[in-house]
């Protein structure tokens, strides 16, 4: 949808919103001069916010992104959405004093409205437009293929059509694309000349999987992986077409730019008020399980926000590793390398309580439950992370860019640490003792500690807080002695250790960070 369009359709549903308004003050058994001074600012806060909810779940374009059910469907979910929101904020300011048959009355009316629009729009502007666009896309593609053009029914794909392999017309159709600033950051890394690369510009795991198998050095994808609905299987399918040692370019959108580009692009309050909304729809909702059908409903998986540790951790997740990564243009772009098959996690979690995967006692695997204090997919990178950064005060990585702001906030009050009571209650973890690891961590300790860790349970607490090392070789002697003490006198050591963890922490702000 045009910029024009957005802005004609956002001023005819300001006005429909309005007349609706009015029309329930003139419905309502009292005189419009009564109504009119108490409902005309709350109306129009409520009219800024229906108008940003609906932009942030792009409801002005549905009747060009889906078929008149599911556009019908589209808009009226939305705008129960922001009902709910409009019924929180009366809650929470106590201005239970507006009228349920005005509020009510006015989103309902103006659903109606709209809905006769959208009927409009789509039957009426778009049905013819649609078909032409499509049957002259089929007709040049099936041109070119020298085959008779097939007639599209329901969603028709549209296939991309191979570049030509000309330099210049390859640095035309990059530049055309993604701008001249991503053809230069490809050209030093791909030799253009030598023909061993695929370039795509897709969204969808049908193009990829129509390449050939393991058989390009190099491939490379133009559109962000925002918009991808599902992201590890489209990397998966880039892995199967690349050699093992090949290498994928792609890029992303993270949560910083994203909110750079948001704030810069909106004026002043509006952008954070849009910024807000978007938050709640993009960040909040599909971490809930009660929410996440509705974000998904709203964006088919699109315009989705990742951050940074989710983008690298799926990618490696997916059996590649990260060479380089800069940003262009506002957006983030990788070169990893293909080292295997995918691996992908059992049961990958967004929500705010994570089950880790820790080697326990006798080296079986347990599972610590955490408030979530870092980016999805931040154990895929953990490696990445200690051999770019390396560690501070002998345990955390320094400058782990996987740690969230809020996450930051709850390690520096224990706060992640609760659920982790139940562990301690299933017989898990003890109070006192080594801290449970995970298995490529654990890998980073020698033999003789691996054996010496896994005759006991790990703890809560552990022996950093009595030492505080400030390296990972003092690190681990510190578990080490506290290892040999426990072996000879259990009940004594954890007792003192305990208590001097406790000092430590209480008066001298002994803090992992």
């Amino acid at each position: 949808m045009s910029r024009r369009s957005l802005i004609i359709n956002v001023i005819i549903d300001a006005i429909a919103l309005t007349v609706a308004f009015l029309i329930m003050i003139w419905i309502k058994p009292a005189t419009i001069r009564l109504y009119l001074p108490a409902y005309s600012v709350p109306f129009l806060i409520f009219l800024a916010i229906w108008i940003i909810v609906s932009l942030i779940s792009k409801k002005y374009s549905v009747t060009d992104r889906y078929k008149p059910t599911r556009a019908i469907l589209y808009i009226i979910i939305t705008n129960l959405i922001i009902s709910g929101i409009a019924a929180l904020l009366i809650f929470f300011l106590r201005s239970d004093f507006y009228s349920r048959l005005v509020v009510i009355g006015t989103i309902g009316l103006a659903t109606l409205f709209e809905l006769f629009f959208a009927y409009c729009e789509y039957y009426i502007c778009n049905a013819n437009e649609t078909h032409d666009k499509y049957s002259k896309i089929f007709e040049a593609y099936h041109k070119v293929k020298g085959t008779e053009p097939i007639t599209p029914t329901h969603e028709p794909f549209v296939p991309e059509l191979s570049l030509d392999p000309v330099h210049e017309n390859i640095r035309e159709s990059i530049t055309e694309e993604a701008g001249e600033e991503v053809f230069r950051f490809l050209a030093q890394n791909i030799d253009l000349n030598i023909h061993n690369y695929s370039i795509l510009s897709t969204t969808t795991r049908f193009n990829v999987n129509k390449l050939p198998e393991k058989a390009y050095l190099k491939l490379v994808n133009l559109k962000r992986i925002n918009d991808i609905r599902f992201i590890n299987k489209f990397f998966e399918s880039v892995n199967s077409k690349l050699v093992t040692g090949g290498i994928f370019i792609g890029c992303a959108e993270t949560i910083s730019q994203r909110k750079k580009r948001i704030l810069k692009k909106y004026p002043t309050l509006l952008n954070r008020i849009y910024y807000f909304f978007d938050f709640i729809l993009k960040r909040v909702f599909p971490k809930f399980s009660v929410t996440k059908g509705i974000y998904f409903f709203l964006t088919r998986g699109q315009n989705r926000t990742i951050s940074m540790t989710e983008t690298f951790g799926r990618l490696y997740s997916c059996g590649f590793k990260l060479v380089k990564y800069t940003e262009i243009n506002g957006y983030l772009y990788f070169i990893v390398k293909k080292t295997g098959a995918p691996d992908f996690p059992e049961n990958p979690t967004y929500g705010p309580f994570v089950k880790l995967k820790r080697i326990g006692k006798e080296g079986k695997i347990i599972y610590i439950y955490k408030l979530r204090t870092m980016h999805p997919y931040a154990e895929f990178i953990q490696d990445y992370i200690y051999d770019k950064h390396g560690t501070i005060d002998g345990d955390k990585a320094d400058n782990d860019f996987r740690v969230t702001s809020w996450g930051r906030f709850f390690r520096k009050l224990w706060l992640d640490e609760l659920p982790s009571l139940y562990n301690f209650l299933k017989g898990d973890i003890k109070i006192v003792g080594v801290r449970p690891l995970s298995l490529s961590k654990f890998k980073m300790y020698p033999d003789y500690l691996q054996k010496k860790r896994t005759l006991f349970k790990p703890g809560l607490i552990p022996p950093f807080y009595v030492d505080l090392p400030e390296s990972f070789d003092e690190h681990m002697a510190s578990e080490n002695r506290y290892l040999d003490a426990y072996a000879k006198h259990p009940f004594r050591t954890d007792w003192k250790y305990f208590w001097k963890a406790f000092y430590n922490i209480v008066f001298k702000h002994a803090r992992s960070s």
